[in-house]
């Protein structure tokens, strides 16, 4: 993978020209956002004389959604342009064999073979699609953002839709050169740090992951709980070796992350609040560490392959 004076030297050599043509249109875009909002405001203040004191209630939620509204309308076009000028030659940069697609997503039947998640999204979207071979293994991962909805009606008969994150992050799939016969799930283990050995048997009765699996390695058991149908092979899976590789690279993410091994796939998902790969429209883009922080992001995806070992293949796919 390359290193982040590598990246520091191609920032200097190949990103500064299209940087700066882009920042003159950032520059565009802030102050077209500038005006909108001036026009917004001075519309809402003519109208607050004939609205009265409900005017203080209403008006600052107007002019959010004004805000939001126009800084998407008028920042979509230059944040497309961007990623399709700067996001896909730091992708070229870490490897010229990976491809960029700014608007593909992992497709979420997919996401859910994946088994991580049992909640089926009743909202899916994603971008940031990047795919091809590292070494000697098929990557493919994109950012992903999955939601399901709960409807609830009030003694008033008014009915409330309200939205859930099931996930959002970073979305990994990779091949693992093995036909695994079971399915083996790496979930965060929150229930034993919190509760300790009845923690543990809350696990034992999650039913709809199968059984809890549990392993030699005391850190790793920490930090993860493993559910599986099938015993021996999930700990032929999880060899020592892996398990401390998982959890070193828990580590160097500092994120929630979950792993999944089924068919012959290794999935993996990132967890993000943020949003990853959008420029930052009232920033400068000629500063490094902003522009630092996207390759970060990719490199962490795309270095599951190194961190993980996937290269060394140890078993053949039967």
């Amino acid at each position: 993978m390359k290193t982040l004076e590598e990246f520091r030297q191609f920032f200097d050599t190949s990103l500064k020209a299209p940087l700066t043509g882009l920042e003159a249109e950032r520059k565009q875009v802030v102050y077209k956002i500038g005006i909108a909002l001036l026009i917004a405001f001075a519309v809402l203040s003519f109208l607050s004389i004939f609205m009265g004191p409900v005017a203080l209630f209403i008006l600052p939620f107007a002019g959010i959604g004004i805000f939001l509204l126009v800084r998407f309308g008028l920042s979509r076009d230059y944040a497309q342009e961007f990623k399709e000028k700067i996001i896909q030659l730091i992708v070229k940069f870490i490897d010229p064999n990976l491809d960029y697609e700014s608007i593909g997503f992992i497709p979420e039947h997919i996401f859910m073979n994946s088994e991580i998640f049992k909640v089926s999204p009743d909202r899916y979207r994603g971008d940031d699609f990047v795919s091809g071979l590292i070494g000697k293994t098929q990557i493919a991962f994109s950012e992903l953002h999955a939601e399901y909805k709960t409807e609830t009606t009030d003694s008033e008969g008014r009915r409330q839709t309200h939205w859930y994150t099931i996930f959002k992050g970073l979305f990994i799939i990779a091949d693992f050169n093995k036909n695994f016969q079971g399915k083996t799930v790496v979930l965060p283990d929150t229930a034993e740090r919190l509760f300790g050995n009845f923690g543990k048997m809350l696990q034992s009765w999650n039913v709809m992951r199968g059984q809890l699996i549990q392993l030699e390695d005391p850190e790793f058991e920490k930090l993860f709980a493993v559910y599986g149908n099938n015993q021996i092979e999930a700990r032929y899976i999880l060899s020592t070796s892996l398990m401390k590789r998982i959890v070193d690279f828990k580590k160097k993410s500092g994120r929630q992350i979950y792993l999944s091994f089924v068919g012959s796939k290794l999935f993996v998902a990132i967890s993000y609040s943020k949003s990853l790969f959008e420029p930052r429209i009232f920033r400068t883009l000629l500063d490094f560490k902003p522009i630092q922080e996207y390759f970060e992001d990719l490199e962490l995806a795309l270095g599951v392959v190194e961190d993980l070992n996937l290269n060394l293949r140890i078993w053949d796919k039967q």
